[in-house]
């Protein structure tokens, strides 16, 4: 293969990960966050930002962790490892953000914590089992650019939505999933590009 190809092969496979496996509109990982920091596009962007470079650290450190539990055959222990390094990622994050972004920080509030629990963190981590270092990176990459993409866009909305005159019963939350929905679907339009 030509330095070329394994560059298209590369963006295809982040572009897959991002568009089209949306972590979040294809298997509704990440809602948490998803749901609760979308309502302020700076706190969206900053939850954005912190999920992706939490993905792609824990895809660099957790696929070595994998080989070397494959080789000593106790790859079972794989979810409790990815746990112990995902939360050692967010702490180290959590002090950066609160070090020199006080007002991220704030904003973000018990979700930047909850990035340990994420399963958009750990889905990616346990999915990149048995993969090559680049397709993991390429999903790691295209999982959190995915993410990053999908919550501020999301957060735009949602402003909108917020000063729209909905129904009562639906106000809040509900209009909110119908509007995750209707985005879902917009995405899964991209699966006859790539």
């Amino acid at each position: 293969m030509t330095w070329l190809s394994i560059i298209v092969t590369f963006l295809l496979a982040v572009a897959n990960s991002m568009l089209i496996n949306n972590v979040t509109l294809a298997r509704f990982y990440g809602i948490c966050p998803f749901l609760g920091v979308s309502k302020k596009t700076n706190a969206a962007l900053g939850m954005g930002i912190a999920v992706t470079v939490v993905i792609i650290l824990a895809a660099i450190v957790c696929w070595p962790i994998y080989q070397l539990l494959v080789a000593a055959e106790i790859e079972f222990m794989s979810t409790i490892t990815y746990i112990l390094v995902i939360a050692s990622l967010v702490q180290l994050l959590e002090m950066i953000i609160k070090k020199y972004s006080p007002s991220l920080y704030k904003a973000l509030g018990v979700y930047l914590p909850l990035i340990t629990t994420n399963c958009a963190v750990l889905g990616v981590a346990e999915g990149n089992n048995g993969a090559s270092f680049g397709d993991s990176m390429a999903n790691a990459i295209g999982t959190g650019l995915g993410f990053c993409l999908v919550i501020v866009i999301f957060s735009t909305i949602r402003y909108r939505l917020d000063a729209s005159n909905a129904p009562k019963a639906f106000k809040g939350i509900p209009i909110a999933l119908i509007t995750a929905a209707l985005m879902a679907m917009a995405f899964l339009g991209f699966s006859g590009m790539i």
